[in-house]
């Protein structure tokens, strides 16, 4: 990847354009299906680009209200967008909304409530582990968009994943979103950047707005070289990564009496026993060489990728499982 980041072709992408930004734009526009496509230096300003081409000051934003877009960007879509998020509130005993969560979400027009601009949907689903929104949901929730009248923005960044662990078509997924963000630098291994695809005019839209938001890169065909080379190399190998956090996530389920979330893709959600902290698992794993993050107090946050095999994902998970064993004992020992 780096040989090939040395060697990219380059120009000056916001003057006449990079040539290599722009190969990598065209191919991933007709994966998913879409007319044009815009390569970004993060996931955040692409996705925040996404909402901003729909949204206008003083409207609603709608995600599942475990969405990224909620937890993870800063709250971007007020702070830069001007509109207001609405949480969709998910059924019980389902982790993503369904296409009846949103229809009950969605009020009818009134003088006095703000207009909804744009829904948002996410996959694969990071809050609920990495799990993967399948087609049929997706088309099912576009469906109740459409009946509104209202554009649609995926936040895809790992959607490379959800199409790996299915077998379905990044085109047949980009058709249930007006808009999509890709992100380069998580499974697929690029140092840097994301990509947001739709059509031609709205993608001009797009990039006006990634000017304002300082988006605009000189020879970020530097940048593009790793993704095209990630495309041609990495892409193919995502299986191998969902393949390991099955193996990790069989290895730290039960320990203590923690219970893991089964993995679709590559993120592994471990839900610690009664009196066990995540800083605490956290900090005993670091001990051992192995970095996990807090998702909650009670909850770590694991995920597989390409610099590590399988045969260091079952000495992470023996190490993971340790922890997580000697704080539960430790917490024990405190009690008495």
């Amino acid at each position: 990847m780096r040989q090939a980041m040395a060697s990219a072709e380059v120009g000056d992408d916001v003057l006449e354009g990079d040539p290599t930004v722009r190969r990598l734009e065209e191919r991933v526009a007709r994966m998913l299906g879409k007319e044009a496509a815009l390569f970004f230096p993060s996931g955040s300003m692409a996705n925040m680009t996404g909402i901003a081409v729909h949204a206008s000051p003083g409207t609603e934003a709608v995600f599942d209200e475990e969405a990224h877009l909620i937890y993870g960007e800063m709250a971007g879509v007020a702070a830069l967008c001007g509109a207001q998020i609405r949480p969709v509130r998910v059924g019980a005993g389902r982790s993503f909304m369904n296409a009846d969560d949103l229809r009950r979400t969605i009020r009818p027009p009134s003088k006095h409530d703000p207009a909804i601009s744009v829904i948002g949907f996410e996959n694969t689903h990071n809050s609920s582990g990495g799990r993967v929104v399948p087609l049929s949901d997706l088309r099912a929730l576009r469906a109740v968009a459409d009946e509104h009248g209202i554009p649609v923005h995926m936040d895809g960044a790992r959607l490379w994943n959800a199409s790996a662990a299915t077998g379905t078509s990044l085109a047949d997924f980009g058709s249930c979103a007006d808009t999509v963000m890709l992100s380069l630098s998580k499974g697929l291994g690029c140092p840097v950047g994301a990509i947001l695809v739709g059509d031609a005019p709205t993608m001009r839209r797009a990039h006006a707005i990634r000017k304002r938001f300082g988006g605009g890169m000189r020879q970020s065909g530097i940048l593009a070289a790793a993704a095209l080379y990630a495309l041609d190399t990495n892409l193919a190998r995502l299986p191998e990564d969902h393949a390991n956090a099955r193996v990790f996530a069989d290895a730290v389920d039960g320990a203590a009496g923690a219970t893991v979330v089964p993995p679709d893709t590559n993120i592994v959600m471990i839900d610690l026993p009664p009196g066990v902290s995540s800083v605490d698992v956290i900090a005993r794993a670091e001990e051992g060489g192995v970095l996990i993050s807090e998702w909650t107090p009670t909850r770590v946050r694991a995920v597989a990728h390409l610099d590590v095999d399988a045969a260091v994902m079952a000495q992470a998970a023996a190490v993971v499982r340790e922890a997580i064993e000697a704080c539960a004992a430790q917490g024990a020992l405190s009690a008495i």
